[in-house]
């Protein structure tokens, strides 16, 4: 596989040449760095008054502001398709006449990568075995066959389209603006054409900065808690005692490995492990097929996307006005949780999806973004949910017996080799996280230094220790439940960062149209309306000598 690409370095004719220096932003890095830390000691020291603090923000968030974020995933969905469908998806990231830097074959491969994470390990039996027993609110009965089709259909919603949606707008963003406008890799620079491109650069480009690197800090968080979480899990069932000294040993432990691996520099390492992954990952999934339910698993395939495209319109209006307190609360616990995750990891997966799509066009952009990454987790959630159900309704009671991160290791105990199998999810989940956060380290380093493509070490360090820490300490504030704490930090850290993705759709669409391509085929367009409709002279000219006489052409 090749080297993730850089963006280009020379602009396009008549774009000024980006910028890319590497010292450190101190007003990014400095407000950044400073609030940051100031979470970490509220967390260390005043561990229930920040989490008091957090239920507050949390129960304000939702009560207030749910809706937005149901409305704003769905809104990032149809900017997408629009994009996709629209004259401008003909435009490339890139020169006009630039080729794809890597074969579809290869792309698809790198993406069908970033697709997978610990997310599908850690919900990949716990979502659709959860809803099969506790459907949302107002739905339908417990572990009936409606509520089959309901717990695969709310599973995909929160897993293919949609959050595949809101990562496509910020990658293309990023990339229109590296590789067709010669910007750098700064979520700011993706507002240049909404702010100016002083502003851009000036303290509310800064601003925009600092949100991205908070939203990416709490996403990765968020990740390394899961992470540690299920790994305590399969700790715990091969007869360990886990505790929270443990769990924070489990994220120090990662943490360091991580962090080695984001200043190493070894890239080709990093793509190693990444492949590796892949491979165990698609093993550990034939497995669970052929040992499981290997007809009930076909049959649910195409039910599934039945299931889901039946009830799309209505899981994508669900708010608190359908159902009051109790479906608030379950959408604070999934849905919204679910866009706020992903919006805390758009700027890390944005880049890099980015970076890997110079010269594909927007149409080839979209439908590849949402639509390989939709068909893997449609696969994984087929197998590992649709097994996890079928022994649930067998009379193996996953749900009742094992925990949200042990449910995978509980259903893994129903068939031979479980101990192996139990190895590799423990393998999987520590080389995801590690192959994903150093890149999220990398990617605040780079927001920390003004879009240096290659941040200091010193920097990606501080970062990533960070990330570390702020990990403990989401999990300790959430107690007892530490999976709450970390969805209740991460919806309160996105808010703002959901904000900044609306008006990077705007100011995305306005450069569009002004585009190069966009602009010479409206000169063509006035020209044929001239040759058309115009004076009788004016039609004896050629298309070409007209456009070769009008200002600017």
């Amino acid at each position: 596989m090749k080297t993730v690409p850089e963006p280009i370095e020379q602009p396009l004719p008549g774009e000024p040449r980006a910028e890319r220096p590497s010292r450190i932003d101190p007003v990014v890095f400095g407000v950044a760095a400073a609030v940051a830390l100031g979470f970490l000691v509220w967390g260390v020291f005043g561990t229930e008054s920040l989490a008091s603090a957090a239920k507050a923000a949390l129960d304000w968030v939702i009560g207030h502001l749910g809706w937005a974020f149901v409305l704003v995933a769905s809104g990032f969905v149809l900017f997408a398709v629009w994009l996709a469908v629209s004259r401008y998806g003909r435009i490339p990231l890139g020169r006009d006449d630039e080729r794809p830097e890597f074969r579809t074959v290869s792309w698809i491969a790198m993406m069908f990568s970033a697709g997978m994470g610990i997310g599908l390990m850690f919900y990949g039996v716990n979502e659709p075995l959860s809803h099969f027993v506790k459907p949302p609110p107002g739905t339908v009965a417990a572990e009936s066959d409606a509520a089959l089709q309901t717990a695969m259909a709310t599973t995909l919603f929160h897993w293919t389209v949609h959050p595949w949606a809101i990562y496509a707008v910020v990658g293309l963003a990023i990339a229109y603006g590296s590789f067709r406008r010669g910007r750098s890799q700064l979520i700011s620079a993706a507002f240049a054409p909404l702010l100016g491109e002083r502003r851009a650069g000036g303290p509310a480009g800064r601003a925009i900065d600092v949100l991205a690197i908070f939203a990416t800090l709490f996403g990765s968080a968020a990740s390394l808690g899961l992470g540690a979480l299920q790994i305590g899990s399969g700790l715990t069932s091969a007869g360990w005692d886990v505790g929270n000294a443990v769990l924070v040993g489990i994220i120090a432990v990662l943490t360091v490995v991580f962090v080695a691996s984001a200043v190493s520099g070894v890239a080709k390492g990093i793509q190693w492990l990444s492949n590796t992954n892949m491979v165990l990952a698609v093993v550990l999934a034939a497995f669970v097929f052929v040992v499981g339910p290997t007809v009930f698993v076909l049959n649910l395939v195409p039910a599934a996307i039945g299931d889901y495209f039946r009830d799309l319109a209505d899981m994508a209006g669900r708010t608190a006005a359908s159902g009051g307190d109790a479906t608030e609360a379950w959408l604070s616990g999934w849905t919204i949780f679910y866009w706020a995750w992903w919006i805390s990891w758009t700027p890390f997966v944005g880049m890099f999806i980015a970076r890997i799509s110079r010269g594909r066009t927007i149409r080839q952009f979209v439908t590849g973004v949402i639509g390989v990454p939709s068909a893997v987790s449609l696969i994984w959630f087929c197998v590992f949910g649709g097994t996890a159900i079928h022994l649930q309704r067998t009379g193996t009671d996953l749900a009742g017996q094992s925990s949200a991160e042990s449910q995978l290791f509980g259903m893994l105990d129903q068939f031979p080799l479980a101990g192996v199998a139990s190895v590799l999810v423990i393998v999987l989940v520590a080389i995801f996280f590690v192959s994903g956060a150093d890149a999220a380290s990398v990617v605040m380093g780079t927001l920390s230094q003004r879009g240096s493509i290659t941040p200091s070490k010193g920097v990606v360090v501080f970062w990533g220790v960070l990330t570390g820490a702020v990990a403990a300490v989401m999990l300790l504030v959430g107690g007892s439940n530490a999976l709450t704490g970390l969805q209740n930090l991460t919806i309160i850290a996105a808010l703002p960062f959901a904000v900044v993705m609306v008006g990077l759709c705007v100011s995305l669409a306005r450069d569009l149209r002004s585009d190069p391509m966009i602009r010479r085929e409206e000169r063509v367009a006035e020209v044929m309306e001239e040759v058309c409709f115009g004076p009788e002279e004016t039609a004896l000219l050629t298309v070409e000598q007209i456009v070769r006489t009008r200002p600017g052409a």
